[in-house]
Parts: structure tokens; C-alpha cells; sequence
């Protein structure tokens, strides 16, 4: 009997990840696309860092900001008692870490597509800059936003070097679908394997025909 909880954990950890992402991802992405600021280059390399190197350097970069010896490490075991690393939660930051500039970049280019008229028009009427921004430039961008979230969901669901670096590969606890398909594999259990990977494949077709949907009907 196949085993699903390494896709429920995936699917749970890439739905918060995802909605961290949403929330600091399209912030950092306004003021990546709207302001003019001292380290500004420096922040928009640092965003895409995490895309280009190896999972692996990511995930020694967190073991050494998150583990148990570092002060955001301690923090956290301060405030709940126990570790972060090696837990269900570090695989949310680690997918975290892993999708979210992929969400930044696409909502900053969306971001930056938005008709500029429209959100002077409605400084001029006396709108503050938060107004603006929810009531304008948002609804805007609101579908190639939607499609970058769906993008950032997917690659959050299948990562795989900087989860199993400060995750690891507990069974039953922080063993994602990834993973699990690479125990499978590993252990002569193709049948298994198959079913993973056929089941996180579907998914991810759902999602991308989805974020295609929205991207099809932002450009209309």
C-alpha cells in the first residue's frame, strides 16, 4: 500500500510556503519596481541569488543562520521549546528559500507592466500610497501575480537539495515527496517511485496549466 503522506507534507508545506512568499514576495517586489533606493542593485542580487546557486549552498547557508548554534536558531528553540532544523517547519523555509525569487521576479516585471496613469490619476484625486497600491496597481497585476504564486507553489513542491539539507529525510515527519522518491529509488522499490512520481507529475500539470490560464488571460 503506497504511503502518501510525503505528497500531503509536500503539498502543506509549498501551500504556506507559498503564502509567505505572496505576502514578502510581492512587497519586496513593489519597492523593487517602484523605488529608487541606496542598495538597491544589492537587494535585487541578493533576491536572485537562491536562483542560481546549487540547492546544496543554500541549504549550508541555513544550517549555519538557522542551526542550533546561531542566534535565530537559538531564538527559535527559545520561543518554542525546540529546534528548527530538522523539522517539518525547516522545510517550509527551505522551499520558502527555494520559491520565493522566482514570485518576486515575475511580480516585479508585473508590477512594472502596470499603466503608471492610472496610479497618478489617483494620487492627484488624494489617494495615499497604500491605497493606491491596493485599490490600483494590485487588481492590476492580480493574474500574472496569481500565475507567478501557482509557478512559486510548484517549484516549492518539488524541492529537494535545500530540504533534505536542514529537513532532512524523516520518515513520516519531514519526508517530502521528493525525497521519498529518491528513497524509493534508492531502495529497489520502483513500484513506489512510479506512484510518487506519476502523483507529483499530475499535480504539477495542474498547476502550470492553471498559472498559464492566468498568464493567458492577464494578456488579454
Amino acid at each position: 500500500m503506497t504511503d502518501w503522506s510525503p505528497l500531503w507534507l509536500s503539498l502543506r508545506v509549498a501551500a504556506i510556503s507559498t503564502g509567505m512568499s505572496l505576502v514578502i514576495g510581492v512587497w519586496c517586489a513593489y519597492w523593487l519596481a517602484n523605488r529608487d533606493f541606496r542598495g538597491k542593485e544589492i537587494l535585487d542580487s541578493l533576491v536572485t541569488l537562491p536562483l542560481v546557486l546549487p540547492p546544496t549552498v543554500l541549504g549550508y547557508y541555513l544550517l549555519i543562520v538557522l542551526g542550533r548554534e546561531s542566534s535565530l536558531g537559538q531564538f527559535y528553540e527559545t520561543l518554542t521549546g525546540g529546534p528548527l532544523v530538522f523539522t517539518w517547519q525547516a522545510a517550509i523555509v527551505a522551499a520558502f528559500v527555494h520559491s520565493a525569487p522566482l514570485l518576486v521576479k515575475s511580480a516585479r516585471a508585473a508590477l512594472e507592466g502596470v499603466d503608471s496613469t492610472y496610479e497618478w490619476a489617483a494620487r492627484n484625486l488624494g489617494a495615499t500610497e497604500w491605497r493606491v497600491f491596493w485599490s490600483i496597481t494590485l487588481p492590476l497585476a492580480r493574474r500574472p501575480i496569481a500565475a507567478a504564486g501557482a509557478l512559486a507553489f510548484a517549484r516549492a513542491m518539488g524541492d529537494f537539495g535545500v530540504t533534505i539539507m536542514i529537513a532532512g529525510n524523516i520518515p513520516g515527519r519531514t519526508q517530502t515527496v521528493a525525497t521519498a522518491i529518491y528513497d524509493a529509488v534508492e531502495s529497489g522499490q520502483g513500484a513506489l517511485a512510479r506512484t510518487l512520481v506519476i502523483a507529483v507529475s499530475l499535480t504539477a500539470v495542474v498547476i502550470l496549466t492553471l498559472a498559464n490560464r492566468l498568464n493567458r488571460k492577464a494578456e488579454c
